[in-house]
């Protein structure tokens, strides 16, 4: 079997060192939409080292460096184009820096769940500042299709309903036909969003954009739209990736606010608001 389940989740953490600049977070930014307008204020705190801020969901791309490849860690053995993220949820201790260096950061596989055509590895992140104060943690469920029904557990059902009221925010959001191209750089390689044959291999007409891209775009219109643009409101963010999102589509992202808790639920506007993010929770301070 290509996940060997009691290696995977036996293995020690990976940990190191990680940094990071005011480019690396800027080019993350750029690939999850922000800097239009180019010259707006709102903007330019995510585009321009002058008092840049960081979406948290950075911390999804800071680490990669230490968790490795998803298919070079122990007891896993997979097709890249079978992969595709499940979920994903980041709790922010305290606000990421602008740059920083040293940052002690571990990596591991928690679980293995076994969805019967699928199986989700469930990797566990963590990143402190060098005396120790906590950064973020970080969980992404990786859906693997054709690498179930090995007599695993399925894992828990989250669902989340939202309110039966209409929502109190809706924001739309264009997106670039490059917006994969751009995301990649910050470090998710996978041809699935870059190569057109990959992408057919794969079962799809043409590459599509990152889940986790789609995770950031969604974050930063929640923040610009509901947060007052101020990052360090968010505390805790989660969601499912219940649909494909193809750059250069608009992003309709419908929120309810429940106080501390933001219910959200992102779609497409071009293909009859198909769902793309679900089950989606942003936890937020005042």
């Amino acid at each position: 079997m290509p996940i060997d389940v009691a290696v995977a989740t036996g293995a020690e953490p990976r940990k190191g060192e990680i940094s990071w600049t005011h480019k690396d977070v800027i080019l993350y930014h750029l690939g999850v939409g922000a800097g239009t307008p180019a010259t707006g204020a709102d903007e330019l705190r995510y585009t321009y080292e002058k008092n840049l801020q960081v979406l948290p969901t950075f911390a999804t791309v800071a680490g990669t460096k230490v968790g490795g490849s998803l298919s070079a860690l122990p007891g896993i053995d997979i097709n890249l184009a079978a992969v595709l993220h499940g979920g994903q949820e980041v709790v922010i201790h305290n606000p990421l820096p602008a740059k920083a260096k040293n940052i002690q950061a571990t990596s591991r596989i928690a679980d293995v769940w076994d969805k019967g055509k699928a199986a989700v590895i469930v990797l566990e992140s963590s990143a402190t500042l060098e005396d120790g104060t906590p950064l973020y943690d970080s969980r992404a469920e990786i859906f693997v299709r054709g690498e179930g029904g090995f007599g695993g557990e399925r894992g828990p059902v989250t669902k989340i309903d939202v309110p039966e009221r209409d929502a109190d925010h809706v924001i739309d959001v264009a997106t670039r036909e490059d917006q994969a191209l751009l995301y990649r750089l910050s470090g998710d390689w996978n041809p699935l969003h870059a190569d057109p044959e990959f992408a057919k291999r794969a079962g799809f007409d043409t590459p599509i954009l990152h889940g986790l891209c789609s995770y950031g775009l969604t974050l930063k219109a929640v923040v610009d739209t509901v947060l007052g643009g101020d990052v360090a409101r968010v505390k805790r963010y989660r969601t499912k990736f219940a649909g494909i999102f193809f750059p250069g589509e608009t992003m309709r992202i419908r929120v309810w606010d429940e106080g501390g808790k933001l219910i959200v639920q992102t779609s497409s506007v071009e293909r009859d608001d198909a769902i793309v993010l679900s089950d989606t929770v942003v936890e937020y301070s005042d």
